[in-house]
């Protein structure tokens, strides 16, 4: 990835929920089939509102076709929602080649590159007529986001721009996301008004270097996820130095309450590290290893970071190994788990804070 030459080249307006006007075409989002890929954690919520949104407010609107790996989960959607609202795919050349609007929501870079050779693949043998916009919301590395440009840029009429967000499938679930979008101004124009309000609170345009946006990703991630290690640090020495971590967790919603910090604190408080409700250790790992790998391609040491991601491989490898013995609370661990990094590294146990939580120091002798 080439480092930027300068910076402070994007304008922002953060007072603005979406910074672009309205496209001026009468009725053309009545018209347009839209197809989304992806029915994770984070996708089923944000396919369901989508659909949710559009029968409420547009006109006769067509079902959106999904998409996912695990067709189980698309059947669901469509029983949940109705034929009305959804109709569920049977491959991937049938979104590729249906779809004016491909929106794609994936576990990790792999995937992300596999589905779209194959919707490249299929508008090669069915070049498409008329303009075809697809967009990349899940986490990626930014290279990755040039390459997939690169492989559809020599399709005939066939626009690509990047748009990740951010929020825990509890904030996709209320259509409260956060929209940073990177590429084509006119695709961003049209994308912009179809996902917000309908998946997310608002739109951030990062210009048009589909590269962007996913970089503000990794950056705004790892914000997250340094507060998330910072948290677990000083609720483990709380605990070691008995004042508890209810009373720092107190503290954080009198002088810091940002939402995160407060509901990751409260995961951590009372171990709660569903990841199956939460954002999966996998996630969080593999968003850690790319922003660590732009911060060395960047030269810009991040030590917080690399704590965390250590705290996060301890805390999968204690629950590999409590699964083992079949002791494990949880199928998947939630990110916020790392917490059990911290606490072993201090003696104490990782995953049962009531093993702990009512520890006090004693106090010295002076006779």
């Amino acid at each position: 990835m080439d480092r930027p030459q300068h910076i402070n080249l994007l304008h922002v307006q953060p007072s603005v929920a979406n910074p672009f006007s309205r496209p001026t075409t009468p009725g053309h989002h009545d018209a347009l089939q839209i197809g989304f890929c992806g029915l994770g954690a984070m996708g089923y919520p944000m396919a369901s509102n989508l659909a949710k949104w559009r029968k409420q407010h547009v006109h006769q609107p067509l079902p959106i076709l999904v998409w996912n790996r695990t067709k189980a989960k698309a059947d669901d959607l469509a029983k949940e929602l109705g034929d009305e609202l959804i109709t569920v795919a049977d491959s991937l050349d049938q979104i590729a080649t249906e779809c004016d609007i491909i929106i794609t929501n994936l576990s990790n870079d792999e995937v992300v590159r596999n589905v779209y050779k194959k919707l490249a693949e299929a508008l090669q043998e069915d070049k498409p007529t008329k303009n075809k916009i697809l967009v990349e919301t899940s986490t990626i590395y930014p290279t990755l986001a040039a390459e997939l440009d690169t492989l559809l840029s020599s399709l005939p009429s066939t626009h690509f721009i990047t748009s990740p967000v951010f929020g825990a499938p509890s904030a996709a679930a209320a259509a409260h996301l956060l929209i940073v979008m990177s590429g084509d101004y006119r695709s961003k124009k049209e994308v912009a008004h179809i996902l917000c309000p309908a998946v997310g609170r608002k739109v951030i345009d990062l210009g048009g270097n589909v590269e962007k946006a996913p970089t503000f990703k990794l950056i705004g991630n790892a914000m997250i996820l340094g507060s998330l290690e910072l948290i677990a640090e000083v609720f483990t020495l709380s605990e070691k130095a008995g004042i508890g971590a209810p009373l720092v967790h107190q503290f954080i919603k009198d002088i810091m309450p940002a939402p995160p910090l407060i509901n990751y604190g409260e995961k951590m408080l009372h171990d709660q590290f569903d990841g199956s409700k939460g954002f999966a250790i996998d996630g969080g790992l593999k968003d850690s290893a790319h922003i660590r790998r732009l911060a060395t391609e960047m030269d810009a040491p991040m030590p917080a970071l690399d704590a965390a991601h250590h705290h996060m491989l301890t805390a999968r490898a204690l629950h590999a190994n409590a699964a083992r013995v079949g002791n494990a609370r949880f199928d998947v661990l939630d990110w916020s788990s790392l917490v059990a990094g911290t606490r072993v590294a201090a003696g104490l146990d990782g995953f049962d804070s009531s093993k702990h939580s009512n520890k006090v120091i004693p106090e010295k002798d002076d006779s």
